[in-house]
């Protein structure tokens, strides 16, 4: 169907329809400045669209009815002038007849006083470029020379200096070269030069190369500042002049939002931990400061809710993240009884495994979270380093819970501006304790997921227009009205499933993990425990812990399966009952500690007894003279030399033990004097003592009898 205004080319030749009858068109060339409108026949027209001789193409001058002038403008008053001048030919129904239109043309220059050329020009750009208006408003676009590069030749581009004294510098390519190796060095990084700056330096190069010229003749910064502008546009400048960190985190475009790769609740999950602005006191002694907490946040990015976290004051790290994890995949009811507060699941209703989850690269990468993908299927997506920004559901929920309690709590962290005025150190004021800060996240999680409005999530088009932008509603809706992503899975299994893993050697004593001996019935069982050479036991196995309990641990006997065998703390690692792995791991760092410096200690123990013994050994072969006796005469008396030696050494333990007898039984004398009654004495007695005498006086009667007292020889 033939339409007016519609544009056909036939080759190299394009035609614009200005009016249709039934058998006639009236057409006009384009791109030409001296044609008219002609009359064609409407058959033939249509003969050669079906004959592939003419194509509809696109408007050339479609945009000109997009042009708006502002009311009361120049270019507005050229434009109504112009049509003013046309209207009434352009209106006329037979405009195209030349008799009629040139009757029509003498009429507008006795009317208005102006050239037929000007009519004509006029009149060609009216129907050629669509018949509006807009058509005849001036070609404003084309003056200048807009887009293009000047090029100076004798005189100086721009206008001429008012106040400075010279000429100016005509810009050549020399020069544009300095000033690109400027702009590239000193404007174009992450250093950010200011413009003045990277001008100085331009300076100081070009009077290196030109040392005679004058000051006045050096180009000027508004040269080198057009320059810049004209050569470099302003993404390029932002681009060059921010960190790619924060150009990507703050900076670039946003094409989409989150919401668009979600199909639903459990679709995806973020993951993210930050440190708590407030700082807190020991659960047992509120005048012990602590340290501020480590928040862990799981949300689901389709509702928004909140659907698990960690408090607490380890670090953020694989073992802490898991903690949450298990908290999101699991029913909330018992944790909230935990801190007195009840609910039912309809309150937390996010229990299952979600499609995916996306976290920091830190945290959730490595061979300890593929026990999670392969074992429940489960996506894990890692954000590149700093781009936070990836995950902006998460990140955004740290900022707006704790708002909940920063206007009332104390030991909040206050800000490096109000440090500089003189604030007080608000460690000073910690008052809150662990617990009581965990209820108080707990709260403000509950009270979230139930009536926070979500004043800027983007609705999905097939919501109902009374469905609250409330976390909780929103996931009631998605479960009922998009399709599952949670899956369930035994809460067993998933805690085995999200303990970190660790080789762990077997001996005859059981399986060591962290130089902790633990054993199970089924090691029994197997007779891995024997003390035998020959047994036939694994080396090694993989084993999960619970970094709060190293009470027990988790054997996995089969490959590739979560199988288990639960084995506890063996009485060779009795020491650590009742002992959580970070306790373990700081006790035996200072049992290490200890035993690295004992061995110091004995290393200079035994160097200095092995010096001595050298020493010993050294005197005993310089008082050793030479013996001239033969080897026979050397050796044939060893037995003899022996029990010699033997009789000499008891007769010396001998003296030497009646010695110490008789230091022990002798009389104090006291120099204060008592009235004695001598006893009889019996010298017989005091000479002829019996056996049984001697061994009530001498308790080691029986070793001394050992030794031959008739034997003089050495006397």
């Amino acid at each position: 169907m033939l339409r007016v205004n519609d544009v056909y080319s036939s080759g190299d030749i394009s035609y614009r329809i200005l009016k249709i009858y039934p058998y006639q068109l009236v057409v006009i060339q384009l791109h030409d400045d001296t044609v008219f409108p002609k009359v064609l026949n409407r058959d033939e027209f249509v003969a050669q669209i079906e004959d592939f001789e003419l194509s509809l193409i696109a408007d050339p001058y479609f945009d000109v009815e997009f042009i708006e002038p502002e009311k009361g403008s120049v270019y507005q008053i050229k434009r109504d002038e112009n049509y003013a001048l046309i209207a009434d030919l352009v209106q006329h129904t037979h405009f195209y007849v030349p008799k009629i239109r040139a009757v029509l043309i003498k009429d507008i220059q006795q009317k208005f006083g102006t050239s037929k050329q000007t009519i004509y020009r006029l009149l060609r750009r009216y129907w050629q470029e669509g018949q509006t208006p807009n058509a005849l408003l001036p070609k404003y676009y084309n003056s200048g020379a807009k887009g293009q590069k000047r090029v100076a030749k004798d005189n100086k581009l721009g206008r001429k200096r008012e106040f400075s004294t010279g000429e100016g510098a005509i810009i050549t390519h020399e020069i544009e070269e300095m000033f690109h190796k400027a702009i590239i060095k000193f404007m174009l990084t992450e250093k950010t030069h200011t413009q003045r700056y990277a001008y100085r330096k331009f300076q100081s190069q070009y009077r290196s190369l030109y040392p005679n010229v004058e000051e006045t003749e050096i180009p000027s910064f508004r040269q080198f500042q057009y320059f810049y502008k004209r050569e470099y546009d302003q993404a390029t400048q932002v681009k060059a002049r921010t960190r790619s960190i924060e150009y990507n985190k703050d900076i670039k475009a946003l094409r989409s939002t989150v919401n668009t790769n979600v199909l639903g609740p459990g679709a995806r999950y973020e993951i993210d931990a930050t440190i708590a602005d407030i700082y807190l006191v020991s659960n047992t002694d509120r005048y012990m400061i602590i340290g501020r907490p480590t928040i862990y946040f799981v949300i689901d990015v389709f509702s928004r809710m909140i659907t698990g976290f960690y408090v607490g004051l380890e670090n953020a790290s694989y073992v802490t993240s898991m903690r949450a994890l298990y908290m999101a995949f699991t029913d909330k009811i018992e944790f909230c009884n935990q801190f007195g507060i009840s609910i039912n699941s309809g309150d937390w209703p996010s229990v299952g495994l979600p499609d995916a989850i996306l976290a920091d690269r830190g945290e959730l990468l490595g061979h300890q979270i593929e026990n999670l993908e392969k074992s429940f299927a489960i996506r894990i997506e890692n954000t590149p380093p700093f781009r936070g920004d990836l995950k902006p559901v998460v990140e955004s929920r740290f900022k707006l819970i704790q708002a909940q309690f920063k206007p009332f709590a104390e030991g909040i962290v206050l800000s490096v501006k109000e440090r500089k005025k003189g604030g007080k150190d608000s460690r000073l004021d910690a008052t809150l304790n662990l617990q009581e800060f965990q209820k108080i996240i707990l709260l403000s999680v509950l009270q979230y997921n139930r009536t926070h409005h979500l004043t800027t999530y983007d609705r999905e088009p097939d919501m109902p227009v009374n469905l609250p932008l409330v976390p909780l509603d929103l996931w009631n809706w998605g479960i009922q009205n998009r399709t599952g992503k949670l899956r369930s899975a035994p809460d067993i299994s998933l805690y085995i499933a999200l303990l970190p893993r660790k080789k762990a050697t077997l001996s005859d004593k059981g399986i060591k993990l962290f130089r902790l001996i633990y054993t199970c019935a089924e090691f029994f069982t197997a007779s891995w425990l024997h003390r035998k050479g020959s047994v036939n036991r694994p080396k090694a196995l993989e084993v999960a812990y619970d970094p709060s309990d190293a009470n027990k641990i988790y054997v996995f006997y089969e490959g590739n399966s979560l199988k288990f065998w639960e084995a506890k703390l063996s009485d060779h690692s009795r020491e650590f009952q009742d002992h959580s792995f970070w306790e373990v791991w700081q006790k035996t760092k200072e049992l290490s500690k200890t035993a690295k410096e004992q061995d110091l200690r004995s290393n200079i123990a035994k160097s200095d007894l092995e010096d001595a013994i050298e020493a010993i050994i050294k005197q005993a072969s310089l008082e050793k003279t030479k013996d001239t006796r033969t080897i026979k005469e050397k050796v044939s008396n060893i037995k003899a030399n022996r029990e010699h030696s033997q009789k000499k050494e008891r007769r010396k333990y001998s003296n030497n033990l009646a010695q110490q007898f008789y230091e022990k039984e002798k009389p104090s004398i006291s120099p204060v004097k008592h009235n004695i009654i001598p006893m009889p004495s019996d010298k017989a007695q005091s000479h002829d003592e019996t056996l049984d005498d001697l061994k009530l006086k001498y308790p080691h009667y029986d070793e001394l009898s050992l030794y031959d007292d008739n034997d003089d020889s050495e006397e």
